[in-house]
């Protein structure tokens, strides 16, 4: 017979799993993850290896948001250096192809905003996604960010502000 952690840990991470896994990837999408799947993917390897270490197994759904952040923002940052020093840095011609499953979570009224949202900072885009999509509170977003609760007021509302200049824009 298994050690009785290790059945823990699967049942709680299979659970985990079956209710979250469709919200995470969404949210990689929403942060301009350019492939959300392995990003998620990832997120649950991390949660996977440090599950014993949770302190409480109802705080891994935040421990994986937050990854999910984390890692997508990592990714972003990488991709962005490995353009500038690409040898034949991409045109303003060339665009980014979504992936096929970041195609199906987006509904046709929605790709004006989330186009809108891709253009702002990084940050602004996470606040305004972890508050508006997600609907988590201030403390939530600022535990999920790894910043201030005052930090998470300004980037909402300079989001906000943002957006709406970038929609009005479009009309």
């Amino acid at each position: 017979m298994g050690d009785p952690a290790d059945l823990e840990r699967e049942v709680g991470l299979a659970r985990l799993f079956e209710l979250h896994y469709s919200s995470m990837l969404r949210l990689a999408v929403l942060l301009g993850a350019d492939d959300p799947e392995n990003v998620v993917a990832e997120a649950y390897y991390q949660i996977y290896r440090k599950w014993r270490r949770l302190r409480d197994s109802k705080a891994a759904e935040a421990y994986l948001r937050s990854t999910v952040c984390n890692l997508t923002r990592m990714r972003i940052r990488h991709l962005q250096v490995a353009r500038r020093h690409a040898e034949n840095p991409p045109g303003p011609q060339d665009e980014t192809v979504a992936s096929a499953e970041s195609t199906a979570l987006l509904r046709d009224d929605q790709r004006v905003l989330i186009d809108a949202l891709q253009q702002l900072p990084a940050r602004q885009r996470e606040a305004l996604v972890l508050r508006h999509w997600l609907g988590l509170k201030e403390s939530e977003i600022a535990a999920a960010m790894g910043i201030s609760c005052g930090s998470v007021k300004t980037h909402t509302a300079r989001g906000i502000a943002a957006l709406t200049q970038v929609m009005e824009a479009r009309r």
